[in-house]
């Protein structure tokens, strides 16, 4: 009864403001600094992008989007979608229902109508946000962003926002909250690109290197508030990657 509650229109409602009023108070109470300390201004002639971030490092991601930026992000069909879709308008950003799959659950999860949507707000000039790795597979770039990428013709920057003073979970993405009263970090990496005409080796080998940059800004943002990234060597015990993407 009580969980049933909780997935009403209301419930999603007041879950997502709540969500969105605590992530505000943990920017505002948080000393960030950015690296490169001129990103905005080298990426800007260059919109819209495509903005990736590893699963459980997303939460604070809304703290690096300027107000000049519209921007819309991938969000869940199921589970706590609802009121993330909630919170991320309270924020300013948009969002488009359906996650990454592989294989038979691309339709399950709404992949592909997602992945067209994703093309189509792009093409009208909104940056997309979304996670490179799919659920239960951290810290591994699924093809699909690669595909969008190599569909819309738009660049992939790697992205890291991260806090000092925050809570870390011991579940399959090891993903963190961020606390106020701390310092920030956020931590952009340089541009991949994807011809629309690349064969399956050369976005291999861009899906590889956003792995490798994933992995770069994370390290650096963590290591610049004096921590370590709780989801390093993630990867490891994942098993291969195998399937069609989204």
């Amino acid at each position: 009864m009580g969980f049933s509650i909780l997935k009403t229109r209301v419930a999603q409602e007041a879950l997502g403001r709540l969500l969105a009023g605590y992530l505000k108070l943990v920017r505002r109470t948080n000393r960030i600094v950015v690296e490169p300390a001129d990103i905005y201004d080298r990426v800007r002639p260059d919109l819209p992008l495509i903005i990736a971030m590893w699963h459980g490092q997303h939460i604070m991601i809304p703290f690096a989007r300027p107000e000049w930026m519209p921007a819309c992000s991938l969000v869940s069909r199921h589970g706590d979608g609802g009121f993330n879709a909630v919170a991320l308008r309270e924020l300013g950003i948009g969002a488009i229902r359906g996650s990454g799959a592989l294989g038979r659950k691309v339709r399950e999860k709404g992949g592909a109508s997602a992945f067209l949507a994703m093309v189509r707000r792009l093409a009208a000039g909104d940056t997309m946000v979304l996670t490179a790795d799919i659920p239960k597979r951290a810290r591994v770039a699924g093809p699909g962003i690669i595909a969008l990428a190599r569909a819309s013709g738009r660049p992939i920057h790697p992205i890291a926002v991260v806090t000092s003073r925050r809570i870390d979970f011991n579940n399959w993405d090891r993903a963190s909250i961020g606390l106020p009263f701390g310092r920030g970090a956020i931590v952009v990496g340089d541009a991949i690109r994807v011809d629309r005409h690349a064969d399956d080796a050369t976005c291999e080998t861009a899906r590889l290197a956003l792995e490798a940059s994933l992995d770069a800004v994370h390290a650096r943002a963590y290591a610049l508030i004096g921590s370590k990234d709780p989801g390093a060597g993630l990867r490891q015990a994942q098993p291969a990657l195998t399937g069609k993407p989204a």
